[in-house]
């Protein structure tokens, strides 16, 4: 397996397929690497190498007890990065893993980075504040909590329905539900639960400031988990060198509904870059 060891000691699954430019991906709550395959063997027929790591506390990587907070995972991909000396790189992050590749270029900078890519990502800000009643109330956040804690198989196979929109005109296989549960289940409790708090209160305002290379905004408008108009349309709007595609109804895991739609929008724009 490839591994590394971030600065705590947290050990670190990746997968490295291809050669060429890298393109690194950082995935979604509660995924791993695996939501990339698609993408990844893609890009790496194209000429790119394709890198996606699992998170710690999810999928083959450690399941430390703390640092389950977007510094933390800013840390851990510039660990990764450091590691593999990677230069001219695209950041990609999907939900979640979009506030810690915003993060990762807020705190390091962009020295390493040619691009950015933010597909149905928790930025600017998920959860509501006093300055941002328009986000998702914090009761919606308190009860995925807690149906994690009661019993987070069944609350996470019940999530896969709006998560794909299949209840809003989208097909998915029994297969791609099933998958999505086992790799769900190899997180850590822990982490799966800590990561919610994380992704849902984290205020990205600030780091959308600080994004100075080219940014590709994807999101659907019938996303039921990250709502467009809270998150993508005003990271769209943030960042100064942006472009924003709308992908029409689709939901929140259109990475698989819509798998040639954005590979098609990926390979587009890693040759402008």
């Amino acid at each position: 397996m490839c591994t590394f060891k971030t600065q705590d000691g947290t050990q670190i699954y990746f997968k490295d397929w291809g050669t060429g430019k890298p393109v690194v991906f950082s995935h979604g709550w509660p995924l791993d690497s695996d939501m990339w395959d698609t993408q990844l063997n893609f890009l790496a027929d194209n000429g790119y190498r394709a890198i996606a790591f699992d998170r710690r506390g999810f999928g083959r990587s450690g399941q430390p007890w703390q640092g389950y907070h977007y510094d933390t995972l800013a840390s851990d991909i510039h660990d990764l990065l450091t590691h593999l000396d990677l230069q001219d790189v695209t950041l990609v992050g999907f939900s979640m893993g979009g506030g810690d590749v915003a993060r990762y270029i807020s705190h390091y900078g962009s020295s390493r980075i040619d691009g950015l890519v933010l597909l149905g990502a928790v930025t600017p800000l998920l959860g509501a504040k006093p300055d941002f009643p328009e986000g998702v109330d914090a009761s919606v956040f308190g009860n995925i909590r807690q149906g994690l804690l009661k019993d987070r198989a069944q609350f996470i196979s019940d999530f896969a329905t709006p998560f794909y929109g299949a209840n809003a005109g989208q097909t998915v296989s029994d297969g791609i539900r099933a998958q999505t549960l086992n790799i769900a289940l190899l997180a850590s409790l822990k982490a799966t639960v800590e990561c919610v708090t994380a992704f849902s209160e984290t205020d990205f305002r600030p780091d959308m400031a600080k994004i100075d290379v080219p940014a590709l905004v994807i999101h659907g408008n019938n996303d039921q988990v990250v709502p467009f108009e809270t998150t993508g349309k005003l990271a769209a709007e943030m960042i100064k060198n942006s472009s924003l595609k709308i992908y029409d109804n689709a939901p929140h895991g259109f990475v698989v509904t819509h798998a040639q739609q954005l590979n098609d929008d990926l390979l587009a724009f890693l040759q402008t870059l």
